[in-house]
């Protein structure tokens, strides 16, 4: 990135970048992603479109951003000393109204992606590899900590096993997920997948 990039990037205070990405959350919730626009995001922020164009490029990655902004704290922050502590803190870390609204968000987004490549592209780029880094961290301690055997097949699908119960709950059970629903999925199948006792 050149000096003069860095610069334009820095005008915008932490501040008005969580404003902007609450804004974009909003414009989705109400249009979806391919009603969304960044005329549409301008207006609500007050922005220019311009300048929405110089510090995310384009519409895939401020949607990737923000999805990956709204997130409360990193997985690989988390640190209790057990991997089942480490998963009920993610766990709760939103209550269950939030998870709610979120889970309906990433359903729209989710089926957006099958149709837009660089919205793909983005999401992989943005949200799905920060987040597979993040959660490899969490893992990586409960494998050191000897929790976990390091050859366990189980530990590159821990991730699929978490987005499929948080996104597959309404299509199945017709209910959103919940701390307590997920908490329960936790312990029956993810920790016994990966040889951890629940007890």
């Amino acid at each position: 990135m050149t000096e003069i990039a860095t610069a334009r990037r820095s005008r915008i205070t932490p501040e008005r970048e969580a404003e902007l990405y609450e804004a974009v959350l909003d414009l989705l919730r109400e249009v979806g992603y391919d009603a969304l626009t960044m005329d549409a995001v301008a207006a609500r922020t007050r922005s220019s479109k311009a300048t929405l164009y110089r510090q995310w490029g384009g519409k895939p990655e401020l949607v990737a951003t923000a999805i990956r902004h709204s997130k409360p704290g990193r997985a690989g922050d988390i640190d209790t000393g057990s991997l089942r502590g480490d998963f009920r803190v993610l766990v709760t870390r939103e209550d269950d109204c939030t998870m709610e609204r979120n889970s309906a968000l990433m359903r729209g987004l989710f089926m957006a992606v099958h149709t837009n490549p660089d919205l793909l592209r983005a999401f992989k780029e943005l949200l799905v590899e920060p987040e597979m880094e993040e959660f490899r961290a969490l893992l990586g301690r409960a494998v050191d900590r000897g929790e976990v055997r390091a050859d366990c097949p189980a530990l590159e699908y821990v991730v699929h096993m978490l987005i499929g119960a948080f996104a597959t709950r309404a299509l199945i059970d017709d209910h959103p997920p919940t701390q307590d629903f997920l908490t329960s999925y936790i312990d029956a199948v993810v920790l016994p997948a990966l040889g951890v006792p629940t007890l």
